[in-house]
């Protein structure tokens, strides 16, 4: 959300000390409308590293890709946690499991308590949560806001279940990731072996048969490198907690926001303080 905003907003939105906030307001809007929109009981912000250590142990050209965090949001990234904070927000941070497990977690928890969990977030990797109990707000670019997917949305999009995206990303690759995928194999071919096997582990068992010459050779050639590639999407256990009932706290929301130059965005949190 960070880095999406930062890219999106100009950096000439900037707080009484002259440095950005943009990354900060931008992040606080895209949050801001969907708790309007849904009122949850409890709101969690998820951080961790860029690359989680076990991740690229399994493939070193994991995340190899991604730029540095940029001079002008490194201050905002620090100031993260007294802003949000501030709303009555949760911040839940780990050093050795990315942020995308400590969401999947949390909407595991929620489910599985009879609760229901939305996953905001830009990363299609989220796919894989969606169920009954848990909804994947996916981020779209533009003002209209989140998107919400559902498991009919997931097989709309992929042709294949949630549980099978960890699968999906193995055999068609995510660049985003630096993940290359089975070569020669795109999301269709990807997901027609998905439907007509089951999983990955399946479909490189049965490899030896396939009748395309190319497909085969590369599953049979390429069996470890895709069980870890399956093993990098799927998401990790984060050990934490179902977070307590916790309202929105708009009037030290409208204060922190406030105390950065954010006026429009005071206001706007103002109006929604109980009369």
């Amino acid at each position: 959300m960070l880095f999406r905003a930062f890219y999106a907003l100009p950096k000439s939105i900037v707080g009484p000390d002259g440095n950005p906030v943009n990354a900060l307001l931008g992040a606080a809007n895209l949050i801001v409308r969907e708790v309007e929109t849904h009122d949850p009981r409890a709101v969690v912000l998820c951080f961790g590293p860029d690359a989680a250590s076990y991740r690229t142990e399994l493939f070193p050209a994991y995340h190899s890709d991604r730029d540095e965090v940029p001079d002008q949001l490194a201050p905002q990234w620090a100031d993260c946690r007294p802003f949000f904070e501030a709303f009555g927000w949760t911040v839940a941070v780990s050093d050795s499991l990315e942020a995308d497990d400590l969401l999947g977690t949390y909407a595991r928890l929620e489910a599985e308590a009879g609760g229901k969990a939305l996953l905001l977030t830009g990363d299609r990797d989220m796919y894989q949560c969606a169920g009954e109990r848990v909804t994947v707000l996916y981020v779209r670019t533009g003002g209209k806001g989140a998107e919400e997917v559902t498991p009919d949305g997931v097989r709309e999009r992929y042709g294949i279940d949630p549980g099978q995206v960890p699968d999906f990303i193995a055999l068609r690759g995510d660049p985003s990731d630096g993940i290359p995928g089975a070569k020669g194999v795109g999301a269709k071919t990807a997901a027609e072996l998905l439907r007509r096997h089951g999983s990955l582990e399946a479909i490189l068992d049965n490899a030896i048969r396939e009748q395309r010459p190319k497909l085969r050779g590369a599953l049979v050639d390429g069996r470890d490198e895709l069980l870890a590639f399956k093993d990098i999407a799927t998401l990790r256990d984060a050990g934490v907690e179902r977070p307590a009932d916790r309202p929105t706290d708009w009037h030290g929301a409208a204060a922190a926001a406030r105390e950065r130059g954010m006026n429009r965005l005071a206001e706007r949190l103002e109006s929604f303080e109980p009369a």
